[in-house]
């Protein structure tokens, strides 16, 4: 790219919605100067069409039509007047930014198992005496296990699950001492097994949605 070209393409305004590209942008800009209302609502519905076909992805969203119309609104800075089939949505509220998320204050005593396992193990304190508890237990000690695998793949003590699940309950909850974890080699193939699918998912996901790009 030449000297000159860089320079143009600095000089050119911001696009509002990049994935739109600037010809839509263009075409955004050109429906604002429409004197007619009528011209200028056939040139909005024309633009929605063409924003669809270059955005499939957006058809697997709830009411992706809802979506286009705003994103048209967002484009020309809210100054298109046309008769949109969807409540045109207020500005200061789209660009209003989140209000700040405090961090939870509550401590973990061990980060590698979580908060959600503390809160199963204070459930399973709180049920009665039983088969299903025991159960529960079990379930438990061997979820931790997985979680601890997943924080540190070397290796993991049997007897320090066992420990740390009698410290995380206070020394309430504890298992038959036949009870043994499930394997290791068996929980970190399970969770590459698990990885592979996802990743395979993924794919071909990103597979049908570059086709569906490619058709248009």
């Amino acid at each position: 790219m030449s000297t000159v070209e860089k320079d143009y393409n600095t000089r050119r305004p911001a696009m509002v919605i990049p994935e739109y590209g600037r010809n839509i942008q263009k075409m955004v800009e050109h429906a604002i100067t429409i004197e007619n209302r009528d011209e200028r609502n056939k040139v909005a519905q024309a633009i929605i069409n063409v924003m669809g076909q270059l955005n499939p992805h957006l058809r697997d969203i709830t009411d992706f039509k809802h979506k286009l119309w705003d994103h048209i609104f967002i484009i020309s800075d809210f100054k298109l007047d046309v008769d949109s089939p969807y409540p045109i949505p207020d500005k200061e509220s789209i660009l209003k930014k989140p209000e700040k998320l405090d961090y939870p204050q509550s401590k973990i005593k061990f980060k590698h198992y979580g908060k959600n396992v503390e809160h199963i193990i204070e459930e399973a304190v709180n049920m009665e005496d039983g088969e299903a508890k025991n159960e529960l237990i079990k379930i438990i000690a061997n979820l931790m296990k997985k979680s601890y695998l997943t924080w540190n793949r070397e290796s993991v003590d049997d007897d320090l699950i066992m420990s740390d699940l009698s410290s995380l309950s206070k020394g309430r909850l504890k298992v038959d001492d036949s009870f043994k974890l499930n394997q290791t080699n068996e929980i970190l193939a399970q969770t590459a097994s698990i990885k592979k699918k996802r990743n395979n998912n993924n794919n071909n996901r990103n597979k049908k949605h570059h086709s569906k790009k490619r058709r248009y």
